[in-house]
C-alpha cells in the first residue's frame, strides 16, 4: 500500500510518502508559510519517488488539534486531492503523531505530548505502544491550563517521554526546569502519521473525502474587547 500524508498543524509543515521500498518524507519550519509549501512539497516527495497522486492508494493527514488555520489548510488539501483522485482519507492526530515518533526513533513506549495551544493553554494527550508498535491514545485529547496538569502526572513522565512545544513554551507553569536541547521531537512530523494510517486502515477507519471533519479540541475561540472599543 502506497499511503501519502501530510501536515500543516503547527509551525512545521511535512509531507510522509509509504512505499514497498519503505518511507520518505520532508519536513521544514516555516510558519505562516504553509498554503505555498505543501503541494510543492508534495510534489517532490512523489516525483522523487518517481510516482504520481494516481499511484497512491490512501491519503492521510493530521487533523489536529494545531493552528486552527493550519489543520484548516492540510484538510483543504487533502480533501481536494482525494476528490481529484478518488481516495479514502485516515484522520491522523497530531498529538499521537509526536509519540509515534517518540517511539520509532527512540523506543519510548510511553509519551506525554503537550503543543502550546496559545492563550495560556495546551493541546494535552496520552499515550502507550501497543504489542503492533503504535503509540495508542490512552486518555481524551483535551486543551488545558498547563498549571492544571498535577504533579502525579508530569512525575509519571521523564524527560525523554514529553513530546510536543508546550513543555518549553510553559515549563514554569509546569514547574519544570528543561535544558534547551531537552525535547528530541516538538513537532509532528507527517512521516510518522504513516504508521498510524496504516494502522487506521487497517482497523476500518478511512473516511471519504467528504467526511473529513478536522480536530480543533478547542471548539471556541475567548476574545475579549480591548477598553473603549465596540
Amino acid at each position: 500500500m502506497k499511503i501519502l500524508a501530510i501536515d500543516t498543524a503547527t509551525e512545521a509543515c511535512s509531507v510522509g510518502l509509504l512505499t514497498e521500498a519503505g518511507a520518505d518524507g520532508i519536513f521544514e519550519l516555516c510558519p505562516q508559510q504553509h498554503s505555498q509549501r505543501i503541494l510543492p512539497m508534495i510534489d517532490e516527495v512523489l516525483s522523487r519517488n518517481n510516482l504520481t497522486l494516481s499511484d497512491i492508494d490512501l491519503l492521510a493527514y493530521g487533523r489536529g488539534p494545531g493552528s486552527f488555520t493550519g489543520v484548516r489548510i492540510a484538510a483543504s488539501t487533502v480533501q481536494g486531492l482525494a476528490l481529484g483522485a478518488d481516495l479514502e482519507v485516515v484522520e491522523v492526530s497530531t498529538l499521537q503523531a509526536m509519540a509515534q515518533e517518540n517511539l520509532e526513533r527512540f523506543g519510548i513506549t510511553r509519551s506525554l505530548a503537550l503543543i502550546d495551544a496559545r492563550m495560556q493553554e495546551v493541546y494535552f494527550g496520552e499515550y502507550q505502544a501497543n504489542e503492533s508498535g503504535i503509540a495508542m491514545q490512552t486518555k481524551q485529547e483535551a486543551v488545558l491550563a498547563p498549571a492544571s496538569l498535577t504533579s502525579d502526572v508530569l512525575s509519571s513522565y521523564d524527560e525523554q517521554s514529553y513530546v510536543g512545544t508546550g513543555f518549553h513554551a510553559y515549563q514554569q507553569e509546569l514547574g519544570l526546569q528543561l535544558q534547551s536541547s531537552a525535547l528530541a521531537v516538538n513537532y509532528p512530523n507527517a512521516l510518522y502519521m504513516l504508521a498510524l494510517a496504516k494502522w487506521q486502515y487497517e482497523q476500518g477507519e478511512q473516511v471519504t473525502c467528504e467526511a473529513i471533519a478536522p480536530v480543533y479540541v478547542r471548539d471556541t475561540v475567548t476574545w475579549k474587547k480591548l477598553p473603549n472599543r465596540e
